[in-house]
């Protein structure tokens, strides 16, 4: 099994690798040793910070209405001609380069299109990478949806658990959700287990901070996340995930 990672948020590689194994795919959870246990939307929802989101109204690519250039036109601000110029085509889909993405998220003169065109990039390169280093048609469409309210997390998860099972199933593949994401939900659950080198939560802490600046774990072979994770027991887990 290979990964498709990108960003600051670094994967624990022999971790994945491990605990990949303890998938189940009949019950679509993790079953290490004594514990089942699963991500849910609302672990989600708080670890991607969008709380103001209608959760009952979940995204559905709908394939009618906005064409892909004028979706790309609403986010960017920039013209049809310089939009329709970028486009390119990546097997079944059309995709915009990242480095033409890159240029505005630095330059851009509006600060609100900066910030949307940076969140436009990690959902396409870190949540839903498809085509290397571009952007594809179908994020730009869930993107779209998120002024209206509605909730990408499902679809995140769905495509977790697909990915999950497909990797389970076969023993190999490529994991194409968001690796980063389950790595902070499962230290969010895991970060008492004896011998790995967690910090203590307190008032004002940032999961995903911690992500971003925490000490590589690679240190801690296959064999003994195999051994840590099939004699976990009850107390080991934090329930609430923070």
């Amino acid at each position: 099994m290979t990964l498709h990672t990108k960003g600051d948020i670094k994967v624990d590689k022999h971790l994945f690798q491990v605990m990949v194994q303890f998938w189940n795919s009949a019950y679509k959870c993790f079953t290490f040793g004594e514990v089942d246990l699963v991500s849910t939307v609302e672990e989600y929802t708080t670890l991607l910070r969008c709380p103001k989101i209608k959760v009952r109204k979940t995204y559905a690519r709908v394939f009618n209405g906005q064409t892909f250039t004028k979706k790309l036109m609403n986010i960017s601000g920039m013209s049809e001609h310089w939009v329709t110029a970028r486009i390119q085509q990546k097997g079944d889909s059309k995709c915009i380069p990242w480095e033409n993405l890159r240029d505005f998220v630095l330059t851009h003169p509006n600060e609100r299109k900066r910030v949307d065109i940076f969140a436009l990039s990690i959902y396409g390169l870190v949540i839903f990478p498809k085509a290397l280093r571009h952007v594809d048609e179908a994020v730009i469409d869930l993107f779209n949806s998120l002024e209206k309210g509605i909730t990408p997390v499902p679809a995140i998860l769905a495509e977790t658990f697909r990915s999950l099972s497909t990797c389970r199933k076969t023993d190999e593949g490529r994991f194409i959700g968001c690796a980063q994401l389950l790595m902070v939900w499962f230290h969010g659950h895991f970060w008492k287990v004896d011998k790995v080198s967690y910090r203590v939560f307190s008032e004002g802490y940032s999961l995903l901070k911690e992500e971003t600046t925490i000490q590589k774990r690679e240190d801690i072979l296959e064999e003994k996340w195999m051994e840590i994770l099939q004699n976990l027991k009850e107390g080991d887990i934090d329930w609430r995930a923070y």
